[in-house]
């Protein structure tokens, strides 16, 4: 096909991307949606093939950067645009989440309206209109493949996006949009059910333990009171700070991941904070002040040394300071030991000349620091009947298909074998029959074959 044959891009194309590249720097608010690596492939291939005297083979790499960027990403152009819009934190998606519209300043609102104008013309800039104009530019007999696939619901469960595609003037969704921000969020608040506090900063968790509240069977009464503790802190009412304390494997930290599973669908947001970045906690808490999601602040193995600032820390969340404690924000800690600080018999007052004077009220301090939690959950350690009855409640989720006698042996022998009777030993033990019981039925069908 000669040259003549080719599809030629139009004086009226680079006008129009010209202009696409004007409105997307005039941004005010939303300029965080083209900072990702789709968008800012999206803005330089903009930049490639805004001139007629365009190089070729600089459009067709930039046009594959782009293709790469979205297929990395698994979404078409328009989800990925609506997705940075959702999650987009800025000081209106902020202040929205805490004021009543009419109280939002007019400016803020008339900013919103202009950004959402320009995201609807970038949205309208498809991929498919992309590979039209690069195959004009480049001189292509046939244009380059477009990126697709089957669009999805972007944010949740709410009807906003899809209300968003239908309308003609997105300007005209300020309102909506902010309704949203208030219900859902935004930032990685809204993007990620569960997070980590690590280096200074909030860190999505993209997959999170699946781990079921079903799942889980025996401490129903510490079960119980996690969940009513749980049900205050979603309704807005004040919750507890809990620890819950007992022996390893006992299913302390499973009961409270299960949680997320159980009621992200009502805001609910797991942040795990490691022993080492507890000196942060005061700062961490301030941070979710005011945001509309609902914080379980998860601290797991939970020990201090004398003089730890972790241990100073956290007792000023605990006990609180001048500043109001939020409502959205509990803590649930575990560990192996009721007195959380560790203590030697070195500690103890003996009557030396250089003793502190009040050196048992020192030391009471220490072992009552655990008191400070407004509810402390026990879990013993499992006996006989109750690792047994975890062992066939989790057999019957796996569609274990053995004998009860048989399982019943197996069990005891593992638990024998292995680290005693817990409902870790009892997971354990189930995913190793599961495994064992499948292996045995694929070599059975081969070998029958």
């Amino acid at each position: 096909m000669d040259n003549q044959a080719m599809p030629i891009a139009s004086t009226s194309s680079y006008t129009k991307i010209q202009h696409l590249q004007r409105q997307a720097a005039s941004l005010l608010l939303y300029q965080s949606v083209l900072q990702g690596e789709v968008g800012m492939a999206f803005l330089e291939l903009l930049q490639a093939i805004r001139y007629t005297d365009a190089d070729a083979r600089g459009c067709l790499q930039a046009y594959g950067s782009y293709f790469h960027a979205l297929a990395a990403k698994n979404q078409n152009w328009e989800d990925y645009l609506i997705t940075q819009l959702l999650f987009s934190e800025n000081p209106f998606t902020k202040l929205a989440q805490v004021r009543e519209f009419e109280d939002l300043p007019p400016a803020l609102v008339a900013a919103v309206r202009h950004d959402l104008q320009i995201l609807q013309s970038l949205y309208e800039c498809s991929s498919a209109s992309l590979s039209e104009w690069i195959q004009g530019v480049a001189h292509m007999p046939i244009s380059p493949v477009v990126w697709y696939k089957e669009q999805e619901l972007v944010g949740g469960e709410t009807k906003f996006p899809t209300y968003l595609q239908e309308l003609d003037n997105w300007g005209d969704a300020v309102e909506e949009l902010a309704a949203y921000y208030q219900q859902c969020g935004s930032g990685l608040f809204a993007e990620y059910r569960a997070l980590r506090w690590q280096a200074g900063q909030f860190i999505g968790i993209r997959y999170s333990d699946p781990i079921k509240l079903s799942a889980l069977v025996g401490y129903e009464s510490q079960k119980d009171a996690l969940l009513k503790n749980t049900e205050f802190l979603l309704s807005g009412e004040m919750a507890l700070h809990v620890l819950l304390y007992g022996s390893r494997g006992s299913g302390k930290s499973s009961l409270v991941k299960s949680l997320l599973n159980e009621y992200s669908n009502r805001n609910l947001r797991l942040l795990e904070v490691a022993k080492s970045d507890l000196k942060d906690l005061p700062k961490i808490v301030e941070h979710l002040r005011g945001v509309s999601q609902k914080f379980i602040i998860f601290v797991d193995d939970l020990s201090f040394e004398e003089d730890d600032d972790a241990f100073k820390a956290l007792k000023v969340v605990l006990e609180g300071n001048l500043t109001a404690r939020p409502q959205n924000v509990v803590v649930y800690a575990t560990s192996n030991r009721r007195h959380l600080i560790r203590e030697f018999f070195v500690d103890r007052p003996t009557p030396k000349d250089n003793d502190e004077i009040h050196a048992w009220d020192t030391m009471q301090e220490k072992l009552s620091f655990s008191d400070r939690f407004g509810l402390t959950l026990t879990f013993e350690p499992a006996d006989q009947k109750t690792y047994l009855k975890i062992v066939h409640h989790l057999a019957a989720q796996a569609e274990i298909n053995i004998t009860q006698e048989d399982l019943e042996f197996q069990a005891l022998q593992w638990a024998t074998r292995h680290n005693g009777r817990s409902g870790r030993t009892a997971r354990q033990f189930i995913d190793f029959l599961k495994a064992d019981l499948r292996l045995f039925a694929t070599n059975n069908n081969t070998s029958n074959t």
